[in-house]
């Protein structure tokens, strides 16, 4: 099952956009957000619990909720401010792990659940000022973000 827009892993019954990676733009010493969207396009309700290979560097909100039938989701990605090395390739994962609503509390959900058999992955990116930018481009970027730093002073 799968439509333009986004793609449902039919045995799942799970649509996320985006589909395989989130991309996170400089500049990466403040806070970073970028948004994934889970969907449950089924006639059922689903639990989701959103999990990453890097815990302390992302904040998820909310990191795990119930999608009702026929609805979605937004969930935002925060990665924590660092400084950047761009010979680091990063190699941080999301998971998102599914699971049918149909019992008493979030935590059974979890305990009874098989993961392995329910759940989509997502790499991260950490996206850089474009090539084509000028020189130009670049130097006004940095006027403009000293600029700023002087009014807040």
């Amino acid at each position: 099952i799968a439509s333009a827009g986004n793609m449902v892993k039919a045995e799942q019954g799970l649509s996320l956009e985006p589909q395989h990676e989130l991309k996170f733009k400089e500049p990466f010493t403040d806070g970073v957000t970028t948004n994934l969207k889970l969907g449950s396009p089924t006639d059922r309700n689903k639990c989701f619990k959103v999990k990453t290979t890097a815990p302390r560097r992302y904040c998820v909100r909310p990191n795990s909720a119930i999608i009702d039938a026929g609805t979605s989701i937004h969930v935002s990605v925060i990665l924590q401010p660092f400084d950047y090395d761009p010979n680091e390739k990063s190699k941080h994962k999301f998971m998102s792990v599914l699971a049918p609503a149909d019992t008493s509390g979030m935590e059974t959900v979890w305990k009874e659940a098989k993961p392995e058999l329910m759940h989509s992955k997502l790499r991260c990116v950490f996206e850089l000022p474009a090539e084509n930018d000028t020189p130009y481009d670049i130097e006004m970027k940095l006027y403009l973000q000293l600029l700023q730093r002087q009014i807040l002073l």
